[in-house]
């Protein structure tokens, strides 16, 4: 690491404050041009330590920028992960309000729920389909507190992969019950198709993040753990939505998932 933990406290410190009142902070890379990733994990630790302390739960891990249209629409070309807590979990149907978040974007993946831990160094496409009891449909609701211009892996790291929330499907399938690489998602605002997508478009395969994740967690001495809900990648670019949009994502064979912003 570069930063000194003092440092890296601040920062953790700034984007608590952010999610508390819905802001934005300026860029971290601007004001540390020197950061590094291992600089930005740390940020991000510091930060999740403190809201665990503070009561939240935590249910799962979402992966970032696992497919070229993400990446691209980022600029950004390697993956990344967070955390996420039991109070930014939705239903489908649900009406989700807007000034929780600082900007609103949604992604379109597949959640799977773990059945078994898992963990690195060398685990495999098939070693997390062992691991995975159920994939299910999912949007990702995307909120950054760090400046949107000319932010970087670093910045987008440290405000936990700009996770913000997600609204999660009916439809279970385990692995064996279906082709999960050619579950569409076709996601309509207000009635108008905005992006399409297929799930291949995450790394070939939506369960190869999984494993990539347990890769990464083992260069840190830890595992995902069974019941963990793994976020695994948009499959399609983010779509901005503003409140009173009504959203509509179908997944073929997976069904629906409908939200409304408030």
């Amino acid at each position: 690491m570069t930063l000194p933990t003092e440092t890296i406290a601040q920062i953790a410190a700034e984007l608590a404050e952010a999610d508390r009142a819905h802001s934005v902070i300026p860029r971290i890379t601007a004001r540390f041009p020197d950061a590094t990733v291992e600089d930005s994990y740390a940020i991000q630790g510091v930060w999740r330590d403190s809201q665990i302390a503070a009561g939240r739960r935590l249910v799962g891990r979402k992966i970032g920028l696992t497919s070229k249209a993400m990446q691209q629409a980022t600029g950004i070309s390697e993956p990344d992960y967070g955390v996420m807590f039991d109070d930014t979990v939705y239903e489908s149907g649900a009406e989700i309000p807007v000034d929780h978040f600082s900007n609103v974007r949604i992604e379109v993946e597949l959640a799977f729920v773990l059945k078994h831990p898992l963990a690195g160094p060398d685990c495999t496409l098939d070693d997390a389909l062992a691991a995975i009891d159920y994939a299910v449909p999912a949007l990702e609701v995307l909120n950054s507190h760090i400046e949107l211009e000319g932010r970087t892996i670093v910045d987008t790291i440290s405000d936990n992969a700009a996770y913000g929330a997600m609204v999660l499907g009916v439809v279970h399938k385990r692995p064996d019950e279906i082709d999960l690489r050619w579950v569409p998602g076709v996601l309509s605002r207000n009635g108008e198709i905005e992006e399409t997508g297929v799930a291949a478009g995450v790394l070939g395969h939506p369960a190869t993040g999984v494993a990539w994740l347990a890769n990464k967690f083992h260069q840190h001495g830890a595992r995902l753990e069974a019941g963990e809900i793994i976020l695994a990648g948009s499959f399609t670019r983010p779509m901005w939505v503003s409140r009173g949009d009504e959203v509509l994502c179908d997944y073929g064979p997976m069904g629906t998932i409908r939200c409304r912003f408030v």
